[in-house]
């Protein structure tokens, strides 16, 4: 038996990289996956990948009608959630100076005010005694010049972890935090291998995450195997924030 036989999870921003590897394994650990994108080709493509016990919907998690749309269809598909992974988020370097409005609004929008309402608007389905997780980022404890806007949107999430723990305390929902560090992911590929080589640089075994890796800690935080973990930020970055 897997470690969510019988859970229904639902996972934002799940159409490549770290949030579809987290999909994938939640399935071969026996839920059933809700997982959301943009792009309905690249939703459609995820949802093949995955290939059972998973429903796309597409949407913007920073777009109120769209989760509530989501949430429909968890509603009239499963009936609950158990487990939630508010996985969307969106970063661009703009150093102090030339941050202009729609760089903030467009950073707050989808990190802090998307996060905020992917969670509300999941609670009337949870279960008591459910899991959510958070896509955080090293960035929340760390000062890397030209991203601080995106910086402070995920010490935001950080900060929304600690309220919600005593929030939900009489739900018994834990609520983490997953702040990855360096993962190859598609979404650094317009970054280029020198910037790549820069963050290899920064990790003690020279090479970056996976986002395989990342999808293994989701679990862990997902699962009762974490049923003592809560209210926490856990860094999965092969050091980098710690040294």
């Amino acid at each position: 038996m897997g470690k969510l036989e019988g859970k229904v999870a639902v996972i934002t921003a799940a159409t490549s990289g770290m949030a579809l590897a987290t999909a994938k394994l939640f399935v071969e650990e026996g839920a059933y996956v809700f997982i959301t994108g943009r792009s309905k080709d690249k939703l459609d493509t995820a949802v093949k990948a995955i290939g059972k016990n998973v429903t796309g919907v597409q949407g913007d998690a920073s777009n109120l009608a769209d989760l509530d749309r989501l949430y429909e269809t968890v509603k009239k598909e499963k009936g609950k959630i158990d487990i939630l992974f508010a996985s969307a988020g969106y970063g661009e370097f703009a150093p102090i100076g030339s941050i202009t409005e729609k760089h903030f609004d467009d950073t707050f929008n989808t990190n802090v005010r998307g996060t905020l309402f992917t969670v509300q608007k999941a609670l009337p389905l949870f279960n008591d005694g459910g899991a959510i997780v958070m896509n955080g980022s090293i960035v929340s404890i760390k000062g890397f010049p030209a991203f601080g806007v995106y910086a402070a949107s995920k010490a935001a999430v950080r900060s929304f972890a600690r309220t919600w723990v005593n929030d939900l305390k009489g739900r018994n929902i834990r609520v983490n935090v997953l702040s990855p560090g360096p993962i190859d992911t598609p979404a650094l590929d317009p970054l280029g291998a020198d910037a790549k080589e820069g963050f290899k640089s920064q990790i003690p075994r020279g090479e970056m995450g996976r986002s395989e890796e990342i999808a293994t800690v989701a679990l862990f935080l997902a699962s009762s195997d974490s049923s003592f973990v809560n209210g926490v930020e856990l860094f999965v970055d092969g050091g980098v924030a710690q040294i």
